[in-house]
């Protein structure tokens, strides 16, 4: 992914997200507006009580001025309440929507992308930088309204109160933007490096996490512990630069701007001396002073603020703007019964290897209802085939054609819905058991889950958890040993109720005796189905119609067992080598 480097004109394309609320954006702004006014008058307010309150020695005239700053007090408070609710909704509500919307794009690209992109750094970019941007809006964004407002006010409020002390508070404006103009630049810059580090580390414990297991298999705790510290570290080196540079930016904004008012102080208390302004003038000048000073060091503190929310605009942007590279035809094509397959001179690359053929010159027919199996050395393009079918990645040469239609011609969603995939590494979601198999089918009824479970062979096992069919399974079914995970994949795929069924050695993980119950429900499920296997044991495929050889991604041979075993040297030698060791086994077993 691209370093972004937080450009804050990116910010505008943001805040598009705010127009669907226009009212509370009107609500928020009127209650910023009139703060921001009575804040102003607060002056005035106490320039009145200095003069007429305490300087006429009139009790009434005290009360009256102390009255009055109350019920400015009181609208500056109510108004408050209103901005802040509103400003936090608007955040809130921009964050919730923006993350929908990035979601909303990122599950309909294909799979290539996220080989390319660390998933761990799109969830922090999902995450973190939606909250960064509400931050922003709901929080830092009302900060920079108030105090632009009151600046302003306060500027005018000076000069109307004395011109001469106005001129040397202005003079020293300046100089406040040239910390502004050189530190903001390096803020961004470590902004958008603190993170992208973050996102590092959170991909690194992500991956540790999900492979656990094979860490304290290995002994390697130690390891990870120093190496996820060394990220960490890292991330903490940046991001303290990145705090030093905004409390610098802070820090010579506000020396330079109170070194303005502490020469505003001693002319303004010379010109009290002298009589040529009263107290009250004084105190109100000091009060929009200090309003200044204030609206300038929180600008100052925003800005950096911005350099950040500008990073993060950008990466999520560019989540937004990232598509796919698999077309989606509008063409739905309707259910039939038929089921025919051709792949044609089918030639592809994956993205990550593209100077490896995954397939080379591929071609296969494969007749509705029937079976057949794919088998081969490791890497020689099965489950290549499967993908291509899916449409998880478009072939680089060639055509694949579902009932004589090429399958690009076809929408994915009518596609996908005449297939079912049943992987040798079963998926399954942390959720319960029922969502899990009607996944495919969300509308199903509890007796077709049940029907589906029970054809599986899955709802024995399942019966006997705590909550049978409403037994959460834990983060990726990890409360379920292998087998029992790829019947509930099996489940699946017969609620489904596909055209087209996509085995890949379905029954790799069971025991002996789940294995022969399986086969069975397979048996039955391949009834009137076009069904495709990749496999691994020999021994599970002696029932298929046709049994294709794939080398180096090309189909070398197609025929029967008995018909391979003679004519394709290459299927006989792992014939002869998977048969001799069952045997082997066999000998074993029975002399143990």
């Amino acid at each position: 992914m691209t370093n972004s480097k937080g450009n804050p004109s990116t910010l505008l394309a943001v805040f598009k997200y705010l127009l669907p609320y226009k009212f509370r954006m009107i609500v928020a702004a009127t209650a910023l507006i009139v703060t921001a006014l009575a804040t102003l008058s607060l002056g005035k307010g106490i320039e009145a009580i200095i003069d007429q309150g305490f300087g006429s020695n009139d009790p009434a005239k005290l009360t009256d001025s102390i009255t009055t700053l109350l019920i400015i007090s009181g609208i500056i408070a109510i108004g408050t309440f209103v901005r802040f609710y509103y400003i936090s909704w608007l955040g809130e509500r921009v964050s919730a929507d923006l993350r929908k919307a990035v979601f909303a794009n990122l599950v309909y690209l294909h799979p290539g992308y996220f080989e390319s992109n660390r998933p761990g750094e799109i969830m922090s970019r999902l995450t973190t930088d939606t909250t960064l941007l509400q931050t922003i809006i709901g929080s830092w964004l009302s900060l920079a309204l108030r105090s632009t407002l009151t600046l302003a006010g306060a500027l005018v409020m000076m000069f109307i109160t004395n011109l001469k002390l106005s001129l040397i508070i202005t003079a020293s404006v300046p100089m406040v933007f040239l910390p502004i103009l050189v530190f903001g630049r390096r803020v961004r810059k470590l902004s958008s490096s603190s993170q992208e580090s973050v996102a590092s580390v959170g991909s690194y414990a992500g991956e540790i996490f999900q492979q656990i297991k094979v860490v304290q298999s290995h002994l390697q705790e130690k390891f990870e512990i120093k190496a996820f510290d060394g990220e960490v570290e890292k991330a903490f080196e940046i991001a303290r630069r990145r705090v030093r540079q905004r409390a610098l930016l802070v820090c010579v904004a506000m020396i330079m701007l109170f070194g303005g008012f502490a020469g505003m102080m001693s002319a303004g208390g010379h010109d009290v001396i002298s009589g040529e302004m009263t107290a009250g003038e004084l105190g109100s000048f000091v009060f929009y002073a200090i309003m200044v000073g204030s609206g300038f060091a929180t600008l100052s503190e925003v800005w950096g603020e911005i350099q950040r929310a500008a990073g993060a605009a950008e990466r999520l942007l560019e989540l937004l703007d990232a598509s796919s590279n698999i077309s989606n035809s509008k063409h739905d094509i309707k259910n039939s019964s038929e089921g025919q397959l051709t792949f044609s001179n089918i030639s592809f690359y994956y993205p990550s290897r593209p100077t490896k053929l995954a397939l080379n010159e591929f071609n296969l027919d494969i007749k509705t209802g029937t079976s057949l199996a794919l088998v081969g050395p490791s890497g020689g393009g099965k489950s290549t085939v499967f993908e291509l079918l899916q449409r998880f990645y478009d072939p680089s040469k060639g055509l694949i054609f579902l009932n004589n239609t090429d399958i690009k011609k076809m929408s994915l969603q009518s596609l996908r819905s005449e297939i079912a995939l049943v992987p040798q590494q079963p998926v399954l979601f942390t959720a319960d058991v029922r969502y899990n198999i009607a996944y495919g089918k969300p509308n199903a009824t509890e007796n077709e889950v049940i029907s589906a479970a029970k054809a599986a062979h899955a709802h024995e096992f399942i019966n006997q958890l705590p909550d049978g069919y409403s037994s959460y399974l834990g983060e990726q079914g990890v409360r379920l040993s292998g087998g029992q995970k790829q019947r509930v994949a099996l489940a699946r795929a017969i609620l489904n109720d596909p055209k087209i069924l996509l085995l890949d050695e379905a029954t790799s993980a069971l025991d002996s005796e789940s294995e022969q119950a399986v086969q069975l429900a397979l048996k039955d499920m391949m009834q009137n189905r076009t069904t495709i296997i990749i496999a691994h044991r020999l021994s599970t495929i002696l029932h298929v119609d046709k049994i294709a050889v794939i080398d180096k991604g090309s189909v070398v041979a197609t025929g029967s067992h008995s018909e391979l075993i003679k004519s394709n040297q290459l299927y006989s030698r792992l014939a002869q080598i998977q048969f001799r060791e069952g045997q082997d086994l066999a000998v074993k077993e029975n002399s143990a």
